[in-house]
């Protein structure tokens, strides 16, 4: 079973700092002209995809980043694309609603690039103790500037525990631009048997939305809410920012470097917030014994919305699909399976006595003529999860997570819910439609 350990990587002096991003940013551009290449062959419908001449490619960028590292970047290019070929073919069978994309590019010079690169398992060494440290292999033009010979490989300092120990696993080495921050990703296979807390049977639903922007319900009893309205006003004055500059613009001008660096700061935290949650949000499912986990299906559900600041919160802000695909890839890691149903009506559903036609939701409350009145999010994920497993016990005393910039944390108060809503705003609330949950648009910018 595959379990991640993760640390921080510390260059010890400004100019093994220098050397660490330049051999992070040629591993982007080895990555884009790779992916440029078979793009085109593909754009072409070349029967020879695969002959593209990625041997010159690997010649051009292993006096930084060495051989083996090298061809662990052409080797993951290359995972991903048959990753999207298999997609693509399933697509055509009609068993994915939605169309694929091919690999995309790891950014550019100007608009910034996504520093990260790969290292084979045999090719690096962390030492934990005293002074912990990882050894990574780095091209002979770089160990020339830091006067290495031959035989030496880069050390860097790096902080933290592993959680985990057994057979060590492909290195993911990538900088967090908003916490200026290089992070190590190590997977490693663990023998089930060696497990501090090996999978049970217990099932979890997720309901993903705006102001909250995941309610999680266990069949254990418990209730996670990690809320976003914070996150999401940061988002809005930092797109209030870009929008002013625009405007000093001339015609000619559609950007400058203050808009972009506007842009890649606003979509990096929120990925930083995004990944956070997800790590969080696993790491308690598997503590509490889950194997699977339900997410809502979004087919159909991706609509234009009537109001202004629900279309941006659900097509700019969380950007659904890509955090169901970094769900996914975590979950695979904890051994967790993710399966997508349909959650109509869970979000207007009370749980007391079944009601879905007179209930109202407004904002974070849902009321029921019944007399039941509970937090909306909530309620959907608990009545997502009976939908999927007749089990579920009582629940406990839910657990509201608030994100303080670098990590989610516990908040003791509830947000307090307002359940006193009229008819009249019960019919104009355009997200009370019948088509179940907001489902969050796909954007990356």
């Amino acid at each position: 079973m595959k379990r991640t350990n993760r640390f921080d990587v510390r260059p010890r002096s400004a100019k093994e700092r220098e050397v660490f991003v330049r051999w992070l940013d040629a591993s982007a551009s080895l990555w884009n002209e790779t992916n440029y290449a078979r793009r085109q062959a593909f754009l072409e419908d070349d029967e020879s995809f695969w002959d593209a001449d990625t041997g010159s490619l690997e010649g051009k960028y292993k006096g930084v980043l060495s051989s083996s590292v090298a061809q662990q970047i052409i080797r993951k290019n290359s995972e991903a694309w048959r990753s999207f070929f298999s997609s693509n073919e399933k697509y055509h069978a009609g068993k994915l609603d939605e169309k694929p994309s091919p690999p995309g590019y790891w950014g550019n010079e100007d608009d910034g690039r996504l520093l990260r690169t790969y290292v084979r398992n045999d090719q690096y060494t962390i030492q934990f103790g005293k002074y912990s440290r990882l050894e990574v292999p780095i091209g002979s033009e770089l160990k020339n500037e830091l006067g290495l010979n031959r035989n030496q490989r880069l050390r860097v300092e790096v902080a933290g525990e592993p959680k985990w120990s057994g057979e060590q696993g492909r290195l993911e080495l990538v900088y967090d631009e908003t916490a200026d921050t290089f992070r190590a990703y190590q997977p490693v296979t663990v023998d089930s048997s060696r497990l501090d807390s090996p999978l049970a049977s217990e099932e979890a639903a997720l309901d993903v939305g705006a102001n909250n922007l995941v309610a999680c319900t266990t069949t254990t009893g418990s209730q996670y809410l990690y809320e976003g309205r914070e996150l999401f006003e940061r988002f809005r004055e930092t797109t209030e920012q870009i929008a002013y500059y625009q405007s000093l613009l001339e015609d000619q001008h559609k950007s400058s470097k203050r808009i972009d660096r506007l842009y890649r700061k606003r979509t990096n935290r929120r990925k930083h917030a995004q990944n956070t949650l997800v790590r969080d949000l696993v790491e308690r499912l598997y503590d509490e014994g889950v194997s699977t986990l339900y997410v809502g299906d979004i087919k159909g559900v991706l609509s234009t919305h009537w109001s202004p600041v629900i279309n941006s919160k659900t097509h700019n802000f969380w950007a659904y699909r890509r955090f169901i695909n970094r769900l996914e890839d975590m979950c695979e890691e904890y051994g967790i399976r993710v399966e997508e149903e349909s959650e109509a009506w869970t979000s207007q559903e009370c749980p007391e006595c079944g009601e879905r036609e007179e209930t109202i939701r407004h904002e974070d409350s849902l009321a029921c003529p019944c007399g039941f009145e509970g937090h909306a999010d909530l309620v959907a994920s608990e009545s997502f999860l009976r939908q999927q497993n007749n089990t579920v016990g009582s629940m406990a005393r839910p657990v509201y997570l608030k994100w303080n910039k670098h990590s989610w944390r516990e908040h003791h108060s509830p947000p307090s819910i307002a359940v006193e809503a009229t008819a009249n705003e019960a019919y104009t609330d355009q997200s009370t439609a019948s088509s179940g949950n907001i489902a969050l648009g796909d954007s990356d910018d």
